[in-house]
């Protein structure tokens, strides 16, 4: 490398950064989201992420994408769309950010369990650690089976709080919801059991017993 390549990479790296800040550094969502095996064809880390919060939390990879889909779809910066009075905005109706669309306070507890260093609800790692987390106290505090997407799911919307309370049964447009993020969890394990062992075990330093294709 040239003395002047080497003087100048502090600068590009810099620039770099700079640029990353300004304009954004975006996570491309996957254009086939009805598919999980191009989901992961397009970002295969993500599998690994589903998979380790699997592993960590019980719920398998298949629900745990078929939240962030109906949630953000896909997309790492999503927010609620702001609320309008004619022309004046009247700003975004929750906190909800990221993959997960987790709120403020949820996040924070989260957090405050599992560290706040470098976490990010942009993460895709985070989230999905995120999701795998909040239902595993849904299993534990409503005796949800981390199998039941639909019921899973419900009180992911509502807050376990809510969710005990029964709110979700007046709202029909949230039950429909509801039943869509379970049908995309069972469309994405059928498809999942098609294409999974690409993805499994790819890496060099993966190798038996560190790492064993296993079926979701």
């Amino acid at each position: 490398m040239s003395h002047f390549a080497l003087r100048n990479t502090p600068t590009l790296i810099g620039l770099l950064i700079t640029l990353c800040l300004g304009f954004g550094c975006v996570t491309t969502p996957p254009r086939q989201q009805h598919n999980i095996c191009s989901v992961f064809d397009q970002h295969p880390t993500w599998y690994d992420y589903a998979r380790q919060s699997a592993q960590t939390w019980g719920t398998p990879p298949q629900i745990l994408m078929a939240f962030v889909r109906h949630e953000s779809s896909y997309k790492e910066n999503a927010k609620p769309a702001f609320k309008w009075f004619l022309f004046v905005p009247l700003g975004r109706p929750s906190s909800a950010t990221g993959y997960a669309q987790a709120q403020d306070p949820v996040w924070e507890e989260y957090e405050a369990e599992r560290g706040s260093l470098f976490r990010s609800r942009s993460d895709m790692e985070d989230a999905l650690d995120f999701i795998g987390w909040y239902n595993h106290k849904s299993n534990k505090q409503l005796g949800l089976s981390k199998w039941n997407t639909r019921e899973l799911y419900l009180a992911y919307h509502e807050g376990r709080g809510g969710y005990k309370r029964g709110s979700y049964k007046k709202k029909p447009k949230l039950l429909k919801v509801a039943d869509k993020v379970a049908r995309t969890a069972d469309k994405y394990g059928q498809q999942l059991k098609q294409c999974e062992s690409r993805f499994q075990c790819r890496h060099w330093y993966q190798f038996w017993p560190l790492c064993s294709r296993s079926v979701s």
